[in-house]
């Protein structure tokens, strides 16, 4: 197998764009991500997104997005797995060139969302959950993630102005990122004052409905020493999955697909999780941001708030995690929100992040989650000396 570098990255503005249809917003990261590399051909063209045969009425987006750039001839797919859309199609795009079947692949994610109604887009969400079971009696993605803080309260005796300190944070970080959608300060008391979602969910502790597309180019190590002057090494990329629905599982703080990945990734790189020095995880709803953290182990179980509160996550902490906003404050488009994720450790490892540089990052991580903890991609990326 041979090893997977990253030679450009590219993204949009996270946002509502109401002059800019779901194959512009692909086309404008794409490109941008092969100025990165200056490079314009590629063998696979992938698109992780979720949502646009129900929101666009618009499927096979792989050749669509290929035949926009002028890629005719190239391989194409569309890969969806649900909000871990991004993530999954990195991690399909490191296995084509790992294995030698590509020697170059364009990952782009991108999700159109803002044209729908919240009806619209809050039916689509539920689309990740079971739809015989869960969905069927009217359980909405919100009101199951509802579930998951009401039991991790509960279990640690965790305050919600513990949880409330993570959005907080990541509204801090995005104040110096120019593509975020959410580019304002909150207080833990504007969060606890917002409106109600689903019990006890605030809308400030919830990510947003936006647009965005992100997008990187992948070709192997041994040639992107050549073609870059600062290629970044994938040192691990895995994917894990749990029981499909949140109603089948014992625990409902704790995801065991968020375990497993790590563990794989972990042992493939070669690394343990304070080898880590900036993190990525899937904060669409606040108390996931600290899930991920004690799974990933960088909190003891119940713990990750007193990490928090310490100061632990923000620049210049412990673990620096989500530098440039997170899927709260950054955005979270859906299908791209694994890509975004990507190509913010880039930047970060190139020593690309401006005011929210973490200073020697050499290596960083990202979690992407699909579904309530269903599935979950990991990614180890490393700085190339």
């Amino acid at each position: 197998m041979r090893k997977t570098a990253i030679v450009g990255v590219g993204c949009t503005k996270v946002g509502e764009h109401w002059d800019k249809g779901l194959r512009d917003l692909a086309v404008e990261a794409s490109l941008r991500a092969m100025d990165d590399a200056k490079l314009y051909d590629v063998d696979y063209v992938l698109v992780g997104n979720m949502m646009s045969g129900y929101l666009q009425n618009q499927e096979h987006l792989g050749a669509l997005v290929a035949d926009s750039l002028g890629l005719r001839g190239a391989g194409a797919a569309k890969i969806e797995a649900a909000c871990a859309s991004g993530g999954m199609a990195v991690h399909i795009g490191c296995q084509l060139v790992a294995s030698g079947s590509a020697d170059s692949v364009l990952v782009v994610g991108v999700e159109k969302m803002t044209d729908a109604t919240t009806p619209e887009v809050t039916k689509a969400l539920a689309m990740a959950e079971d739809q015989e079971y869960s969905a069927y009696m009217g359980a909405s993605f919100v009101g199951l993630n509802a579930l998951v803080a009401r039991a991790y309260m509960r279990a640690y005796g965790v305050k919600q102005e513990d949880i409330a300190l993570f959005p907080v944070i990541c509204h801090k970080h995005a104040l110096n990122n120019e593509f975020a959608q959410f580019r304002f300060p909150i207080t833990v008391e504007a969060v606890m004052n917002s409106p109600i979602v689903a019990d006890p969910l605030h809308l400030l502790e919830c990510a947003g409905i936006g647009d965005g597309a992100a997008a990187v180019l992948l070709m192997p190590l041994e040639e992107a020493r050549g073609a870059s002057d600062s290629p970044v090494e994938v040192l691990a990329s895995t994917v894990s999955t749990d029981k499909f629905s949140l109603h089948q599982r014992d625990d409902f703080t704790s995801f065991r697909a968020t375990r497993a990945s790590a563990e794989a990734a972990f042992k493939k790189a070669g690394l343990r999780a304070e080898d880590i020095d900036v993190l990525e995880v899937h904060d669409a709803f606040a108390v996931l941001g600290l899930i991920a953290l004690e799974d990933l182990g960088f909190a003891e179980r119940g713990k990750a708030a007193d990490l928090i509160r310490e100061g632990g996550i923000e620049i210049g902490g412990e673990i620096p995690t989500n530098t440039f906003g997170g899927l709260k404050a950054r955005g979270h488009p859906v299908g791209a929100t694994g890509v975004y994720q990507i190509v913010e450790l880039v930047r970060q490892l190139r020593g690309e992040a401006g005011k929210n540089q973490v200073p020697g990052a050499e290596r960083g991580y990202a979690q992407n989650i699909g579904g309530v903890g269903t599935t979950i991609t990991a990614h180890i990326l490393g700085r190339v000396d």
